[in-house]
């Protein structure tokens, strides 16, 4: 009787065991709940919330001039599909080991058309992208200014993005070179012994 209460045990056990297992690999999460790729519902979901204070900086900007406004939605194009591309994405593990088109967070479908750049950020290119993201940002400020409500906001919607990015991504995320990246040193090491295949993208 007791060995057929252990078996059933055991066997529950496993069970579980095996549950939580499909479940991560449905997540596309690691053991330590890293996220080791990202799907299309991930990057609607953060695009979106990323049109919030884009489109509230269109509305500003059109109301003024439909030429500046064009304007700022070049510039944005540049920033974004240039500039934070070849200088921040390329070092991404989910852009170095992407084979024809990206899947990462924010991007979905689109070529890769920068080489691949594993490895550490230097010095230039954490300046370049910090410089031009506080560009893109401070770009509509003259225009919202004239609507306090449409400033208000486009200044809550770009804290609420960066504070999401922050607590839901980048504690969880496998681009431990990113300046933002706050997984633990001992999670990284259980990653990368797990996934050895990773070190061509993080190190």
């Amino acid at each position: 009787m007791v060995h057929l209460l252990r078996e059933i045990a055991l066997g529950s056990a496993n069970d579980g065991q095996l549950f939580h297992t499909e479940r991560r690999k449905t997540l596309n999460v690691s053991e330590d709940q890293l996220k080791t790729s990202h799907r299309f519902y991930d990057c609607l979901y953060w695009d979106l919330f990323m049109a919030i204070p884009f489109i509230t900086a269109c509305i500003a900007i059109v109301k003024s001039s439909t030429l500046w406004m064009i304007i700022y939605i070049a510039t944005s194009v540049l920033i974004f599909a240039i500039v934070v591309f070849k200088f921040f994405c390329t070092h991404c593990p989910h852009y170095v080991q992407s084979e024809n088109t990206l899947k990462c967070m924010f991007v979905r479908w689109v070529p890769r058309y920068f080489e691949p750049k594993p490895g550490p950020y230097d010095l230039l290119e954490k300046a370049v992208v910090a410089a031009v993201l506080l560009i893109w940002v401070a770009f509509p400020l003259y225009w919202l200014y004239l609507d306090r409500g449409l400033l208000a906001i486009y200044i809550v919607s770009l804290i609420v993005l960066i504070a999401t990015i922050r607590r839901y991504e980048c504690g969880r995320c496998i681009h431990f070179h990113c300046p933002t990246n706050t997984v633990p040193e001992d999670v990284r090491k259980r990653f990368l012994e797990v996934y050895p295949h990773q070190t061509n993208g993080l190190s």
